[in-house]
């Protein structure tokens, strides 16, 4: 029998792309052989994907893509960091975002779309699930349109062409001057990565998230009389909508001009009306919640058993 040694264990790991654990078995099953090995792994591949199937994706990338007055955005996860450095990975994410582009819908849409290198986007998933050894998924997808006008993006902590940790489309509708547009709306899409606004006015801040806040604001002065306390109420409310909607959020390349102001003056330029349609902002693995995991003992344990 084989010696199999950890050498040829991430041998096996840079060829194939499988998970390490996955890779000794392989080498076990053929005795060593990398070539049989790559083919018993593929030919187990699927089903060693239903297995990492409910382990935690959380980490992963945000891709976007972009055609004129329409633009995508999705999320798709992976377990660990390390996966949004492999190209495989990266240009699934990509290639995924293309498809919703001219697909649109939601994740479930998506994912039973035609992938264009055949079968469907859930099957390149799992094909990849299968390669690459970690559990991938199509967390969500949205899509932003605007009648005429331009839909521009912006990617934070970009990985690629396209992709990155922090993803952002902003849709500025204007019979205007498209390319003046474009460079409004990236440049807002900044201020969105950067800031995280909770709507685009107040109008779009949730009932339950005002209620919240005037019940802190309500207890901070509590022990004054009703009229006032209302008072205290409406005025904080209009400094948190300040704080927390696009529109009036100071614009991070100005500060002394809020965002609707900027949008306002950039009219002489455009040479039309601009109207802010909305944004979409996704950061990788917003509320998901992530297993603790000691890295450490994974390492040893996989020593160990190559």
């Amino acid at each position: 029998m084989a010696n199999i040694t950890a050498a040829l264990v991430k041998e096996l790991r840079e060829k194939s792309g499988a998970g390490m654990l996955d890779c000794k078995n392989a080498l076990t099953e053929t005795d060593g052989d990398i070539e049989a090995a790559i083919d018993w792994l593929r030919t187990k591949g699927l089903a060693r994907a239903a297995k990492k199937s409910g382990r935690v994706a959380a980490e992963g990338l945000v891709a976007v893509a972009v055609d004129g007055a329409k633009g995508v955005v999705v999320e798709v996860n992976a377990e660990t960091d390390f996966v949004a450095r492999n190209d495989q990975f990266q240009s699934l994410a990509r290639t995924i975002a293309e498809v919703a582009l001219k697909v649109g819908g939601d994740a479930a849409a998506v994912s039973g779309a035609p992938f264009p290198q055949g079968g469907t986007v859930a099957e390149a998933i799992t094909s990849a699930i299968a390669t690459i050894g970690e559990n991938i998924t199509l967390r969500r997808v949205d899509t932003l349109s605007v009648s005429d006008g331009v839909v521009a993006s912006y990617l934070h902590n970009a990985t690629g062409e396209g992709l990155g940790r922090i993803g952002v489309l902003v849709g500025l509708e204007s019979t205007g001057n498209k390319d003046e547009l474009t460079t409004l709306a990236r440049q807002i899409a900044m201020h969105v990565a950067a800031t995280n606004p909770v709507a685009l006015d107040a109008a779009g801040v949730p009932e339950d998230t005002i209620a919240r806040e005037k019940a802190i604001l309500l207890e901070k002065n509590a022990g004054k009389p009703a009229n006032v306390l209302e008072k205290i109420a409406e005025s904080g409310l209009k400094s948190y909508f300040k704080e927390v909607t696009l529109v009036e959020q100071p614009f991070i390349h100005d500060t002394s001009k809020s965002v609707a102001q900027v949008v306002k003056e950039a009219e002489g330029r455009v040479g039309a009306p601009v109207k802010l349609v909305g944004y979409i902002r996704y950061g990788l693995g917003d509320g998901v919640e992530k297993e603790e995991t000691d890295f450490a003992s994974e390492v040893a344990a996989a020593a160990g058993a190559a």
